[in-house]
């Protein structure tokens, strides 16, 4: 049976950034640690990560979001970004002047960054986020000792 794709809810948003200015294997490298996340746990991470391909991508999430609340009216709590990918762009080639009239290349590597986020409350296979579920091995309860060096006595004290 064919559906009429005018009824059906579009259900995914996407973003796309081009010729951004940095290598695809150090943008890939951040890709790959929010792809399958919830919104907010994204912006978290992106955040808090050190490296430099963060912001771009950080303004793509920002903007893949808005795009999901104004054109589909979807809540930011309810995004989950169902794919993210970085393809290698253009590269620019320029030339450097060096000693005894010789010029060296420099080449800039772009790449292309495609985030698509998919609304999970229009979809009924979505019942609870993974990422968000708390792992088996944190169910053990350990209980820590508390032990100060300094008042009990510690290595110091000894004659």
């Amino acid at each position: 049976m064919l559906k009429n794709k005018k009824t059906e809810k579009k259900k995914e948003v996407y973003a796309l950034g081009q010729h951004i200015s940095m290598s695809s294997d150090k943008a890939r490298r951040v890709i790959d640690q929010i792809r399958g996340r919830s919104y907010e746990e994204t912006l978290m991470i992106l955040e808090l990560m050190p490296y430099r391909a963060c912001y771009p991508i950080f303004k793509l999430v920002y903007s893949a979001a808005a795009n999901a609340s104004y054109n589909m009216g979807s809540n930011e709590a309810n995004l989950v970004i169902s794919k993210a990918e970085v393809n290698k762009g253009t590269t620019i080639k320029k030339f450097k002047p060096r000693a005894r009239g010789r010029s060296y290349p420099i080449k800039k590597p772009t790449c292309h960054i495609t985030i698509v986020m998919e609304d999970i409350s229009l979809d009924d296979k979505y019942v609870e986020i993974d990422s968000l579920k708390k792992p088996r091995w944190k169910k053990r309860k350990h209980t820590a000792a508390y032990r100060d060096m300094y008042s009990s006595g510690g290595i110091w004290d000894k004659k």
